[in-house]
């Protein structure tokens, strides 16, 4: 919906242009209207912008540049939900001692909004801003687990004289922030972090370490060293008398049920909280579409939709090798009825702006972002909210190497044999590897496509990394060896920490919002709770969801394999003379850094068997960009 940023400095009182920069720096976030608030030796002024509305400018003065201030909140509005002026950010209450910055949407605020009026109080706007600060001068921080939506949250309480952040339950929308001794700084981007004046960029080893592991980095990290990634389901509270800072977590994936229940009340149910989560998302005073992969996931977001909204829009991207997806995605437009568009994605059209699309993702990067040209479509389109597809794999078990879990919960009984395998050629390191994890942890590593721990070592130079934590154990969960331990990892960092992050960063670089049905807080609790024999049987990927979407789809829907939404970058990196000349000049600029071994570099270019071969090379290839792009003045 928007972009929020802001700071605390706690010694001494900053300058505005930081906020004016910061503000700035995330502007596609939000063109339709900005605003500011800044406190100062206990007097505080609300501002506008210079890209403010005509209407907001005749109530706030523009804020300038050198106005001191110990406190400063920006907004960037994508007007999506009560389109008028009484939605205006930083949103203050009636005795304007609590404000708010709000990014995302909450599809719960009409049901919350009654139960406030029941407790007695009124409300100005019709925006779900207003009922989240409502609801938390009723419930205080309680407030953050009672709504069902995305969100990333700023609250600064003069009246209990705290400052809090917030992220909804699996980290929909981004928040990052910077905490040193000097203060506290967050946004919703991390480009906007970099503008501020106790911000200074430098590679977080460690993060790049698990970058290169697991295709993105794991929260809280980034690539930036101080730079981090608030964890979905917590939030942060800052003493604004004393500094000190809390962090809390207000919800936990709720544990499987012992309770029996049967395949087809399951079914049954699930179909009722799609239809559910599918009518409260359609909800906007903006255009809405359904964005159309093909696959099951989205497929059945759309056949679903046409119940609740007479003029639903549906389109599908069309890039090389998807033809059979973007066939039966039109044949199911068909079947349902609804209008159907297809945008087909050149391979120029891809290359395009392919430098500047990566650099927008703010960490080095394993494809080509095929979203951010769906993202465009739908915003040259008029189309402000797309509904997306993405969450069900996590949720519903939808990932090939899902099906891989009881064959390795078996062979890692004979882990013993690995430090007896000697050989040190490619195939030998990768039995090696395989008969190295020993907790479900490095099961999900190895799940995913990236560097293996030894490369990532002969890779990276030795003074830099001696310095790497290679022990990953922080980042480990609960660790049952059972489906329901992966599906812990599968959502904190299969989804939180890449898919929705992404979809985040692709959507907004051309304002538009991507909402999704399958994660809603009733259906995550729901799945989440039942028995582990009904959500996964080792066979079939999304097993449940495949019965749920029986009675509405064609055949050649449900019986497609399953196939993620990328550009072929493989067949590119073989074929394209162009990709293959930019690879090159990007790697021997790299070269030059003395980060990496350059001998490795040329060993992955010029020996690539195996299938997946290309990501460690697009792997450095994002990293080069990267550092161009926030490190290079």
């Amino acid at each position: 919906m928007c972009g929020i940023t802001g700071y605390y400095s706690f010694h001494h009182s900053i300058s505005s242009t930081n906020i004016l920069e910061m503000n700035h720096a995330i502007k596609h976030r939000g063109p339709d209207d900005e605003g500011f608030w800044i406190y100062n030796n206990d007097q505080a002024v609300s501002f506008c912008g210079i890209d403010s509305t005509q209407k907001i400018k005749e109530q706030f003065p523009v804020l300038e540049e050198g106005i001191d201030c110990d406190i400063a909140l920006g907004f960037r509005r994508l007007s999506i939900i009560d389109l008028s002026e009484k939605g205006h950010q930083p949103m203050l209450s009636e005795n304007e001692q609590i404000m708010i910055t709000f990014n995302g949407e909450i599809y719960n605020f009409k049901k919350l909004k009654n139960e406030l009026e029941s407790a007695g109080h009124s409300f100005r706007s019709t925006s779900d801003t207003e009922v989240i600060l409502k609801a938390y001068q009723e419930w205080g921080n309680s407030a953050f687990s009672k709504l069902d939506g995305m969100f990333a949250i700023c609250i600064v309480d003069l009246i209990t004289q705290k400052l809090v952040l917030a992220r909804d339950r699996v980290g929909m929308k981004p928040l990052f922030y910077h905490q040193s001794p000097e203060g506290l700084v967050w946004a919703s981007e991390i480009k906007a972090l970099l503008k501020h004046e106790f911000v200074k960029p430098q590679i977080n080893w460690n993060g790049v370490y698990t970058n290169f592991l697991f295709q993105t980095t794991l929260a809280p990290q980034t690539c930036f060293q101080h730079i981090f990634s608030l964890e979905p389901a917590s939030f942060i509270t800052v003493d604004l008398k004393d500094q000190k800072v809390i962090k809390e977590i207000f919800w936990k994936i709720p544990s499987p049920s012992q309770d029996t229940v049967s395949e087809p009340e399951a079914v049954k149910k699930i179909d009722e909280l799609i239809s559910k989560s599918i009518s409260e998302q359609l909800y906007a005073d903006v255009p809405v579409a359904v964005m159309m992969s093909g696959g099951i996931d989205s497929t059945l977001i759309a056949s679903k939709s046409k119940s609740f909204s007479t003029d639903i829009n549906t389109y599908t991207v069309s890039y090389p090798f998807s033809e059979e997806e973007v066939k039966n995605a039109a044949l199911a437009a068909r079947h349902f009825g609804v209008p159907h568009e297809i945008k087909e994605i050149s391979e120029e059209e891809a290359l395009e702006q392919l430098k500047e699309n990566i650099q927008h993702f703010e960490e080095p990067y394993s494809s080509f972002e095929v979203l951010i040209n769906a993202a465009k479509y739908a915003h040259d389109r008029g189309f402000k909210v797309v509904l997306s597809g993405n969450g069900a794999d996590e949720l519903f078990a939808g990932y090939a190497h899902t099906l891989k879990l009881s064959r390795w919960l078996v062979m890692r009984n004979f882990n013993f044999i690995s430090p007896f395998i000697f050989m040190k050629d490619k195939f030998s390191r990768r039995v090696k590897n395989y008969f190295s994890q020993n907790a479900l942890f490095d099961f999900f590593r190895q799940s995913q496509v990236n560097m293996m721990p030894w490369e990532a070592k002969a890779l990276i130079k030795p003074h830099i990394y001696h310095k790497v934590d290679t022990n990953l154990l922080k980042y480990h969960l609960s660790e049952t060896k059972n489906y329901s331990g992966y599906f812990e990892y599968d959502m904190k960092y299969s989804l939180s920490s890449h898919h929705v992050f992404r979809d985040d960063l692709s959507a907004m670089k051309y304002s538009v919002e991507f909402r999704y049905p399958y994660l809603s807080n009733s259906l995550i609790d729901y799945v989440s709770s039942l028995p582990e024999n009904i959500r996964f049987n080792g066979i079939q990927n999304k097993p449940l969801l495949r019965k749920t979407a029986e009675k509405y789809l064609p055949k050649e829907v449900l019986n497609m394999p399953k196939k993620g939404f990328s550009f072929p970058v493989n067949y590119f990196i073989k074929n394209d003379n162009k990709i293959r000349d930019f690879i090159i000049e990007t790697l021997e600029s790299l070269k030059k850094r003395n980060f990496f071994n350059a001998s490795v570099m040329d060993d992955w270019w010029n020996n690539q068997q195996h299938e997946y071969d290309w990501v460690k090379i697009w792997q450095l290839v994002t990293f080069e960009l990267w550092y161009q792009k926030y490190f290079e003045k």
